[in-house]
């Protein structure tokens, strides 16, 4: 990538800095394409799981943009067809690349069963989803495939705190068996990218409704959590909790996961009570 001149890096800094609502705008619609490609992906796995001809293969579906990227290996040319046709037919895909191999030698044998299919479909979209709520790792690139139960994180982290906050979302999600972490340390831009981070941070204007539903589900899809016995409410970025927990560890668990959520600016759990 060319070196940008320091009066063009400068004068870009001063727009962000500024009080442009553009970048809290732009960071926002980024976020929302995001949680729409989640969606996408998860729409494609359920259709290829309910799909007789297609749930006995092992495909990958990345989503970005309405672009639909395939990959994996299928007996036939009626099956690589098949599945981008199937692609296609959920909402808001526009394009598919279609990079399954055809090998006619595949045996199938003993199949994942359609109920580990959708397990996987939605294990998937629930960490990706937990990543993009998340104020620290929602810039992140990365990449979520379950199998099995079995998360896989691959791409780039800035940092090694990164990394490691990301495989501790995945571990805490409800049906996660286990991570493989396998995220490059990539910090070469990390120093501007901080910056651009905390200044969009500060420009959002994030509801708190929003804030609300993310809290609850996050709590929901927590392993550690009996995320029913808390009541959530917000007013202007602070989450006050409210119920019973069975622990102290617990109530400190609530509180970091609402912490982390992107808006919250506070969290006030007195109301929620350790059961003793």
């Amino acid at each position: 990538m060319p070196r940008v001149p320091s009066l063009l890096s400068a004068l870009t800094l001063a727009m962000l800095i500024g009080g442009t609502p553009l970048v809290a705008h732009a960071a926002e619609t980024e976020l929302e394409q995001q949680l729409v490609s989640a969606r996408q992906e998860g729409s494609i796995w359920t259709a290829f799981a309910l799909n007789r001809h297609l749930n006995p293969f092992k495909l990958s579906i990345d989503v970005k943009d309405g672009r639909a990227t395939l990959n994996g290996r299928v007996e036939s040319d009626v099956q690589k067809d098949l599945a981008e046709q199937v692609a296609l037919s959920v909402e808001g895909i526009d394009s598919v690349d279609n990079r399954i191999e055809v090998d006619s030698a595949i045996a199938e044998g003993n199949p994942p069963g359609l109920v580990q299919h959708l397990e996987d479909a939605t294990l998937a979209a629930t960490v990706k989803s937990k990543l993009l709520w998340n104020s620290n790792t929602r810039g992140l690139d990365i990449q979520v495939r379950s199998e099995n139960g079995a998360i896989t994180l691959s791409g780039n982290a800035q940092t090694s705190a990164a990394k490691e906050l990301a495989g501790q979302l995945a571990e805490n999600t409800e049906g996660v068996s286990q991570v493989f972490n396998h995220l490059s340390i990539s910090s070469a831009d990390s120093s501007s990218s901080e910056v651009q981070t905390a200044v969009e941070e500060a420009r959002e204007n994030i509801s708190d409704g929003w804030i609300t539903s993310k809290v609850k589900a996050s709590f929901l899809y927590s392993r550690n959590l009996d995320g029913l016995n808390i009541e959530v409410n917000t007013q202007d970025g602070l989450v006050t909790l409210r119920g019973k927990v069975l622990s102290n560890a617990e109530k400190r668990l609530a509180m970091d996961i609402a912490r982390n959520i992107r808006g919250v600016r506070g969290v006030d759990a007195d109301a929620l009570l350790v059961n003793s």
